[in-house]
């Protein structure tokens, strides 16, 4: 009897990416926790306890890798991996120069930049719904931030607010990039090259600048990094990843807009950090606008 292969869906793409928005939540907590760590440090680590686990899993489902597949994909899988690798440098640098609230909120300018980038250079144009979508979805975000900031709190930290719009780019470019890479390779075996040469990157960047990554030794900074590597990074990035086989880029990324609604939720459960009344109203906005860009004209 002939096993039936398995079609994936929009739907289930959909669910991916609002998946990958609820866990990337959890990084701004667990960077937070990270506080005496440097960037590189934790960009290289959380790609290597994501590497570990997916690793794992390929072994518990005894699945093949396919080292020819990734020997036919390899310069798009290094390119994918410089690009991430380059992401989580630039977010993780923001989140020490700037304010959390800064770093979350122009790194999800993501979704901007990869429609432009979709639209101009891969000829992915958005539907009328989807860029309605997206607009409300940034106001909303716009709206959290505003509510989240006190009358002091526009002092300037121009290097961090920097480094978040080039991680959010940088990143636009990965999605649109690795749209056409997803369709070729079921996900674990492209995911784990990925982690690895985005770890293998970071490294080589980290030492001429002279950073030498540290092994996190008590269990007040093994337990964040590992919930770090585990959650936003092997779960959120792989489901987010997964979701473009079929999304387009700028819908995978105004998906990741659940963000500062999980952080600032977080936030006021763990730190009792309780949210203004106006961040309910950026909220709701947030999750219309993901519903446009979920339906179809």
């Amino acid at each position: 009897m002939a096993v039936q292969k398995f079609k994936r869906t929009r739907k289930m793409a959909l669910t991916e990416g609002i998946l990958a928005g609820v866990f990337f939540g959890t990084a701004a907590i667990f960077i937070r926790f990270l506080g005496s760590v440097d960037i590189f440090s934790i960009a290289i680590w959380r790609l290597i306890i994501a590497s570990a686990a997916l690793a794992s899993i390929l072994l518990f489902l005894e699945k093949s890798f396919s080292f020819k597949l990734m020997r036919e994909n390899f310069r798009d899988l290094l390119i994918l991996g410089f690009l991430l690798g380059l992401h989580f440098i630039f977010f993780t640098s923001s989140v020490k120069d700037t304010t959390i609230l800064n770093a979350t909120v122009l790194v999800n300018t993501t979704p901007i930049f990869s429609m432009i980038v979709s639209t101009f250079i891969f000829n992915v144009k958005p539907s009328r719904l989807a860029l309605a979508g997206l607009t409300l979805s940034f106001i909303g975000v716009c709206l959290i931030t505003f509510a989240e900031t006190t009358p002091t709190g526009f002092s300037i930290h121009l290097k961090g607010d920097v480094e978040a719009v080039l991680a959010a780019i940088v990143e636009s470019f990965y999605l649109n990039f690795g749209r056409k890479t997803r369709g070729r390779m079921p996900i674990l075996p492209a995911m784990l090259p990925i982690y690895v040469l985005a770890a293998l990157i970071i490294g080589v960047i980290a030492v001429p600048a002279g950073h030498v990554p540290i092994v996190p030794s008590t269990i007040n900074l093994i337990l964040p990094m590992f919930c770090l590597g585990l959650l936003p990074t092997a779960l959120a990035h792989t489901l987010y990843f997964s979701s473009l086989s079929n999304l387009k880029s700028f819908e995978t990324a105004t998906l990741a807009l659940l963000e500062p609604i999980i952080a600032t939720s977080l936030g006021a459960i763990i730190f009792f950090e309780v949210p203004a009344p106006l961040f309910i109203l950026g909220a709701f906005l947030v999750l219309s606008g993901i519903i446009f860009v979920t339906k179809k004209d």
